[in-house]
């Protein structure tokens, strides 16, 4: 007999000779034992089906997120069923659950399409509906290498050998047959609703030194309704997708010659680009901090003392041989900003301080992984480091917070989710006491902030705890954008002192801190925010002004001119080309104001406005100047 422990703190004991299923059955009730999919005992999820083990229980139902995954990740062996029964010489590599559903790599003679997507569905629906028990099997490592040599499934061959275990866990159903930790649903038919999504290449083992996959991905969910919305979103994503309208409307582009990961701004994109940073330095200023350049490259010896030649070489690129001395792009900004608190020994008096950069980084990402403005091998970061002592920290904290929020509002992000991560259990650095005391600043900021956050708890860095902000897009999906980060390590590293009241040395606090991550992902999240439509102050043309004829281009100047002298940017157009076509053109760029000039606009002074989204009106002509005066944001410095 052992003891089991429910959720609601009953203890019960038994014995170890029942399922989990029977044991909810009996014990919780036959409704729950109906949507169980897992069991989570002591913080490990086991499958439904397994032999009762002691300790603190919990069922994973459909309807929790873990259930969803659990779902997820037996629906991926039910796809590479259906891939290997429909297509002959397929290997199968790996198949994961993800945020969104989940994926199967495949070496195939086949080339996949989204035309053999019905096929495959219906096979899927086949191995559903028979209903095949999941049975999970423990072997050997020997046996299972020689199970799976004899199947020919060379890519499963080498994760198992590559397992420190002597013996390896196996999923069964049908006659498939996969690698695999589990836990999965009792049997197929918990599958509901899927679909799949999309074809892709995948580098086995994601390095590129590999051999290319295909890799299928698809989704499930426990109702049509769920799987409606989200294939809405999916649809709606694309047709946002800032690689799509970076091209529609002229913002970025890359380039070959240039090389991969490596984004050029076009005029308009810079114009955006301007705005933004114009805004970011203005209230950087306005809220205490100074700003600072700094290289872009640095002597071997300072990336030596930083620890990222020892940790984060992979993701730096090779350095460049300058008078006999090896020099490195910077893939971070932290170690210049120390170098200038190094130039000279401070008082407590002059803390803190709050020194802000755009600073370009460099960093090696695999050709795979780029995506558009979203991950490239040179970005800007809205980066800043704050340098206090420990009685300052809590204070500086809840400015950041404040600041973080503000900015993101102006921005038009309205849905947060704020997330504690604290001192993990092992390898961290710095004493308990300075972990304590920097969670405790963070743990207070958030419990004043009248905002909802969670607690990671042990999913801090090593050197120090966070609060990371996630926002939620105008579609519904979520982008980490701004990190409030303490920092125990840099400060020993370097070893950072000012002297405090006592006459004696003392560590700073060292805070990293960005609000919109990188100008470049930033871009391309607040494009797919507002579909390309930039608000009014955002708009690389903020007014777009129509002549419908030459004899008018006269007065579309003249009005040019004095929407110039306003602070707004502003097109003339005046090719010889019908109204009609010139309108059709500007409202595919999404500019906010379409002005239109022909004779009756001249003889009356006045201007016919179409406005972005299809409202059209007639103005005199000084008082829609002086409407969009009042409707341009003044928070710029251009």
């Amino acid at each position: 007999m052992f003891e089991v422990s429910l959720p609601d703190g009953k203890r019960i004991n038994t014995e170890a000779k029942e399922s989990w299923l029977d044991f909810i059955k009996r014990e919780i009730g036959h409704g729950l034992a109906k949507s169980a999919v897992a069991v989570s005992i002591n913080d490990s999820l086991v499958d439904v089906t397994s032999t009762v083990q002691p300790g603190s229980m919990k069922v994973i139902t459909l309807k929790s997120r873990e259930g969803l995954d659990v779902v997820r990740h037996s629906a991926a062996h039910i796809m590479a069923d259906a891939v290997t029964q429909l297509f002959a010489d397929t290997k199968v590599a790996i198949g994961p659950s993800i945020e969104s559903g989940f994926y199967y790599d495949f070496d195939s003679p086949h080339r996949f399409s989204e035309s053999d997507f019905e096929a495959i569905e219906k096979k899927m629906d086949e191995i559903i509906k028979a209903k095949q028990p999941f049975v999970r099997k423990v072997m050997s490592r020997e046996e299972a290498v020689k199970l799976f040599s004899d199947m020919g499934e060379s890519y499963k061959v080498e994760l198992i050998e590559e397992i420190g275990d002597s013996t390896v866990s196996l999923y069964f159903h049908g006659n498939f047959v996969d690698l695999c930790r589990g836990p999965h649903v009792p049997d197929t038919s918990f599958i509901k609703v899927f679909k799949l999504l999309s074809v892709a290449g995948a580098y086995w083992k994601g390095d590129e030194k590999n051999k290319m996959l295909q890799r299928l991905y698809a989704t499930a969910f426990n109702s049509k309704t769920d799987l409606d919305n989200y294939v809405k979103m999916v649809e709606e994503a694309k047709e946002r997708d800032h690689r799509k309208l970076g091209k529609e409307l002229d913002l970025f582009d890359f380039s070959e010659d240039v090389g991969a990961g490596l984004a050029l701004w076009t005029p308009n994109g810079s114009v955006v680009r301007t705005v933004i940073e114009s805004f970011w330095k203005k209230e950087h200023y306005r809220n205490g901090y100074e700003l600072i350049y700094t290289p872009h490259i640095g002597r071997s010896s300072l990336w030596e003392s930083s620890g990222h030649l020892s940790f984060y070489k992979d993701s730096m690129y090779s350095p460049m041989d300058i008078d006999g001395e090896n020099y490195f792009v910077k893939p971070m900004n932290c170690p210049f900003h120390i170098a200038l608190y190094k130039r000279k020994k401070w008082s407590y008096r002059e803390f803190p301080f709050r020194w802000a950069e755009l600073g370009t980084v460099y960093r090696y990402e695999k050709s795979g992984t780029l995506n558009g403005l979203k991950r490239v091998r040179g970005f800007t970061q809205d980066d800043a480091h704050l340098f206090c002592r420990m009685d300052q920290l809590e204070q500086e904290i809840v400015k950041v917070l404040d600041f973080s929020l503000h900015m993101l509002r102006r921005f038009e992000f309205a849905n947060y989710k704020l997330y504690l991560s604290t001192r993990p259990e092992e390898g961290f650095v710095g004493d308990i006491g300075s972990w304590d005391k920097a969670e405790i600043a963070l743990k207070t900021t958030l419990e004043n902030s009248n905002l909802s956050w969670e607690l990671n708890e042990g999913e801090g860095a090593f050197y120090g705890p966070k609060i990371d902000i996630l926002v939620t897009d105008s579609i519904g999906r979520e982008w980490q954008l701004s990190t409030i980060q303490v920092d125990f390590n840099l400060a020993d590293r370097f070893d950072l002192s000012y002297i405090g009241d006592d006459g004696k040395e003392h560590r700073p606090i060292m805070v990293h801190r960005a609000l919109l991550g990188s100008i470049e992902r930033f871009f391309g999240v607040l494009t797919e925010h507002f579909k390309g439509a930039f608000p009014f102050w955002l708009a690389p043309v903020q007014v777009a002004v129509l002549t419908v004829a030459d004899r008018h281009f006269e007065t579309a100047e003249k009005l040019k001119e004095k929407l110039f002298k306003k602070g707004l940017r502003v097109k003339v157009d005046d090719r010889n080309e019908k109204i009609g076509y010139k309108i059709r053109e500007w409202s595919v760029l999404k500019v906010p104001y379409i002005l239109v000039v022909g004779d009756a606009e001249v003889s009356l002074e006045k201007v016919n406005v179409r406005k972005r989204g299809g409202e059209q009106s007639a103005f005199d002509t000084e008082a829609f100047i002086e409407k969009i005066d009042k409707e341009n944001f003044r928070g710029v410095y251009f």
